[in-house]
C-alpha cells in the first residue's frame, strides 16, 4: 500500500504542478530516455509521461566542499525543449520528490535522507571506499548499492488516478561491479 501511496503521490503531484510540460513518450524502457550526467549528480528520476528529469545532485561550493546543511540539491531537467534546468515547486519539495536529511556523523560527513512521499526508503550519503567521492547508497534487491537511478512507468488510468504499471530502481553493486535493479509492481 505505501509503494503505491508514493508512486501516486510521485506521478499527480509532479503532473499536476511540473513547471515543464514534456511531450509524452511511448518508450518502455529505462535506458531509452536521455540524461546528461554531470559530475556531482547522485541519482535522478524519470518518469513515462515525459522525458523531463528530476536530478539529485551534491551541492558543492566553489571549492567543491559539501554544504553539510543542505547536501543535496534537486531539480527539474527539462529535455523535451530547451535543457533548461528548474527547481522543484513548493508543493513537489513538500509532498513528493523532495527529501528529509539528517547528519548521521559529522566527523566522517555522513547522511541519511528519505522522500518526504515515502518515509521507508532510506538512501545513505556516503563517500565511496572505491573513489573516496560522495554517492547515495540505498538497498536494492536485498543488496546495499550504489543508487542510480528511478523510472515510473504509467500506463492509462485518469488525471488524478494513474495506473502506475511498476517502478524501476537501478543501482551499481560495488562489491560485483555489476547493475543490480529490482522492479516494484503495486
Amino acid at each position: 500500500m505505501l509503494k503505491i501511496h508514493f508512486a501516486l503521490s510521485l506521478f499527480v503531484t509532479s503532473f499536476i504542478f511540473q513547471g515543464f510540460q514534456g511531450q509524452r513518450l511511448e518508450v518502455k524502457k529505462i535506458n531509452k530516455y536521455k540524461f546528461e550526467k554531470t559530475k556531482n549528480v547522485l541519482f535522478y528520476i524519470q518518469r513515462s509521461i515525459n522525458i523531463s528529469t528530476i536530478i539529485y545532485e551534491l551541492n558543492v561550493n566553489e571549492k567543491e566542499e559539501l554544504n553539510l546543511n543542505d547536501p543535496i540539491k534537486i531539480y527539474w531537467k527539462n529535455y523535451a525543449t530547451d535543457n533548461s534546468t528548474q527547481s522543484l515547486n513548493y508543493i513537489q519539495k513538500k509532498y513528493a520528490y523532495g527529501i528529509e536529511t539528517r547528519m548521521l556523523d559529522a566527523k566522517n560527513e555522513t547522511f541519511c535522507f528519505n522522500f518526504v512521499s515515502y518515509k521507508k526508503k532510506l538512501i545513505y550519503l556516503i563517500k565511496s571506499p572505491v573513489d573516496n567521492k560522495y554517492k547515495a547508497f540505498c538497498e536494492i534487491a536485498g543488496k546495499f548499492v550504489i543508487l542510480n537511478k528511478i523510472f515510473i512507468q504509467i500506463e492509462g488510468g485518469t488525471f488524478w488516478f494513474p495506473k502506475i504499471k511498476y517502478i524501476e530502481v537501478a543501482g551499481k553493486d560495488l562489491t560485483k561491479n555489476e547493475d543490480v535493479t529490482e522492479k516494484i509492481i503495486p
